[in-house]
């Protein structure tokens, strides 16, 4: 077996799943699950027909680049949204889904044979990032994010010998889990250390479509540019359709950027087989050209947001994030540190029977500590009644909970 697997960590779910195991959720409750991040608003009708349409391309193999169509979506896309000009021939390519070409990335990106090869990762962080890094053989280092700066990364914490060993560096914005857009400024500093240091940038930004403000969230592609670099070097953005579209299971997504970077990815990909079929091709095709359901899945959650977030924030620490689908919490804290995170969730269930994700397993320890710590994640994926339910749950456990720590001796 290749011994880097067993440098990887155990998932969260995982995790999450071995501190509950031994609990009894409260009977008399539904079963209400805030924990795992999958979309649940109802697929598009246009996506549903146009698979329905394409069944015959299921006899075909399919191009790994993807069919001109595609691209062209993807690069149309682009320039609505974010009004950047990308060629659709050398800039764009499918993906199945980000989390596979996030992993897929490192693979092609990292040279291992170079002394102390880095990844950087913001922290908390989603986990495929970390174990990319791992199984292409190189290191991890963390930026750990600042409650004090809207959950921005702090970057500076990573010292100029780490960054020189870097090669590959992780983004997400909007983030995952904290719902923190990065600014204009925050893209300059990066890519001023990926000049001086020549690492690659990879912007996950699987969340953009879904945000709360009445300005988009800015991508790494309209950043470089605003910034003059139209050339787009050292950097590649990530989206997908599973949150865009609430299709999780149409596995479709792309990557755009730097062309010499793709060009190598492309190459990586054609062996590693992860193209796209016709059918998946047509339905991404309808989703990329259509805007009407984004616009209204975004107002579903909009609205939802709206609701939930009143109801936790007496009692929690909980703010509207800026985008993304997630809620950043913190817990009742314990002698002004950090509260638990685990112990509360795990509480949470057994009492009320709602599953939130401890903070503290979506990021490392590192010398300034667990960002994570004293934090859950709440995925508000389901309905308004299903989300507001468990929204008055939480906040009624979180008052016998606070309850509690005040008599302690």
């Amino acid at each position: 077996m290749n011994p880097l697997l067993g440098k990887l960590h155990p998932y969260p779910f995982e995790r999450l799943r071995e501190l509950t195991a031994g609990i009894t959720p409260n009977p008399a409750l539904r079963p209400i699950s805030l924990g795992i991040g999958e979309p649940r608003h109802a697929t598009p009708a246009l996506v549903e027909e146009a698979i329905v349409a394409n069944l015959k391309g299921l006899s075909v193999y399919p191009p790994t680049a993807g069919e001109p169509r595609l691209r062209e979506a993807f690069a149309g896309w682009l320039e609505r949204r974010y009004g950047v000009t990308v060629d659709a021939a050398t800039q764009v390519l499918p993906v199945a889904g980000s989390r596979e070409a996030l992993f897929a990335f490192a693979q092609t990106v990292v040279d291992a044979s170079r002394p102390g090869a880095t990844v950087v990762c913001p922290n908390p962080f989603y986990q495929i990032y970390e174990g990319a890094a791992l199984l292409a053989g190189a290191e991890t280092a963390f930026a750990n994010s600042d409650p004090a700066r809207n959950f921005a990364a702090r970057w500076d914490d990573i010292a100029d010998a780490t960054w020189a060993r870097t090669q590959l560096l992780y983004v997400c914005s909007p983030g995952n889990p904290t719902g923190a857009v990065m600014p204009l400024a925050e893209w300059q500093r990066l890519f001023e250390l990926s000049d001086r240091h020549g690492f690659v940038i990879a912007s996950d930004e699987c969340y953009s479509e879904i945000y709360f403000r009445d300005e988009p969230p800015l991508g790494g592609l309209e950043a470089a540019r605003e910034l003059g670099r139209g050339d787009f070097r050292n950097l590649v953005a990530f989206t997908s359709l599973s949150k865009r579209s609430n299709v999780p299971g149409l596995r479709s997504g792309f990557v755009a950027g730097d062309a010499a970077i793709l060009k190598q990815f492309l190459l990586y990909r054609t062996y590693h087989g992860s193209a796209l079929g016709p059918v998946v091709q047509a339905a991404s095709v309808a989703a990329w050209n259509d805007e009407a359901h984004v616009v209204a899945n975004r107002e579903l959650y909009r609205s939802k947001f709206a609701q939930v977030t009143p109801v936790l924030a007496p009692e929690l620490d909980v703010a509207l994030p800026d985008a993304g689908f997630y809620l950043w919490a913190g817990v009742p804290s314990v002698d002004g540190k950090p509260g638990d995170d685990i112990g509360f969730a795990q509480q949470l269930l057994a009492q009320y029977n709602v599953v939130v994700l401890p903070g503290s397993l979506l990021a490392r320890d590192t010398r300034q500590g667990n960002p994570g710590r004293g934090r859950i994640r709440m995925a508000l994926v389901a309905g308004t009644e299903e989300c507001l339910e468990a929204a008055h749950r939480i906040a009624e456990f979180t008052r016998s909970y606070r309850n509690t720590l005040d008599r302690r001796p």
